[in-house]
């Protein structure tokens, strides 16, 4: 073919593999017009039609609606401008599917009912403002007029989910099931009770004047101090236990301004329950899925190793 040749659209189908109802469709839009038509009164095309009809097919295959294309190829739009506006349209698109994945996932994973999957629907659907309110009510009903301490402004930092614009699947699924739980009652009064337990314990400390005694969450502390009793396999109920727990039993007690006996042991053996609640848990390892952190270090050990040990010294 050379540029002063017109060919029949059978040439032109030949040409790009495109069908001839196809490139008629094609002319009858005015998007490849015809140059000329044959002494019968068939349309002839220029060699600039095959090029048209290769650009015409590639943005089809994107997605491109027709009247997009027809200003494209008639230079009223310039490509790049077309191909940002359609890849932003993708991109609201590809988070709608990975909205629609992950409650199906959840659905089947769970097992839920139709009620259920509705509910997950709607969480997962939520805007940015909406989910902060909503995270913002939880955070209220646990922290509310405990916030004014430095240390718990910094816990509510820390336990503030944030959905990137971009999610993955894990990503929404994960905040669909934080919602839920940030929504649950009960889940609820168990951390707002940790919460004050805690900010009682600071008060203690204040009132005693006490400004370089420990700050530190006894659950942490217990932590630390169990993690070599737990590494060496030692049993909580035996004798070789006693220098660990009298380790954070003491902590506790300067904590509190009391002596270290039973009843403070029986007090400290309810919050560490209290603390291992599986639900609080969860609710950090969805946290750390939703905002791309590190899997949190799992406290259910050294919490159970020390209620255990806590219980056997003051039954």
């Amino acid at each position: 073919m050379d540029g002063d040749t017109l060919h029949s659209i059978g040439e032109l189908a030949r040409r790009t593999g495109l069908t001839v109802k196809t490139i008629r469709f094609y002319s009858d839009h005015g998007i490849v017009a015809p140059t000329d038509r044959s002494s019968a009164g068939h349309r002839l095309y220029g060699i600039d039609a095959v090029a048209r009809l290769d650009l015409v097919r590639t943005l089809r295959e994107l997605g491109v609606d027709l009247s997009t294309i027809r200003k494209v190829v008639d230079q009223e739009l310039s490509l790049p401008e077309v191909a940002a506006a359609h890849a932003e349209a993708l991109a609201v698109q590809i988070r709608v599917l990975r909205l629609r994945r992950a409650v199906l996932m959840a659905v089947a994973e769970r097992g839920s009912t139709p009620e259920e999957m509705e509910f997950m629907h709607r969480l997962a659907r939520l805007s940015e403002d909406e989910r902060r309110r909503l995270i913002g009510e939880f955070l209220d009903a646990v922290f509310g007029g405990l916030d004014d301490a430095p240390a718990f402004a910094g816990v509510m930092r820390s336990m503030t989910p944030e959905l990137p614009d971009d999610p993955e699947a894990e990503q929404v699924q994960a905040w669909v099931e934080l919602a839920e739980l940030s929504l649950d009652p009960e889940f609820r009064a168990s951390v707002r009770q940790l919460a004050e337990e805690q900010a009682a314990e600071q008060v203690a400390l204040q009132v005693r004047g006490d400004t370089t005694g420990p700050r530190r969450d006894i659950a942490g502390v217990v932590r630390d101090q169990v993690g070599s009793a737990l590494d060496a396999g030692i049993d909580p109920a035996s004798p070789e236990a006693d220098s660990f727990v009298s380790e954070f039993t003491a902590y506790y007690a300067h904590l509190l301004g009391r002596p270290d006996d039973i009843d403070l042991r029986r007090r400290l053996a309810a919050r560490l329950e209290s603390v291992s609640d599986p639900r609080r848990e969860r609710y950090l390892q969805l946290l750390a899925v939703v905002n791309g952190w590190p899997a949190p270090e799992s406290l259910a050990p050294a919490l159970d190793w020390s209620v255990q040990a806590l219980r056997v010294r003051t039954a």
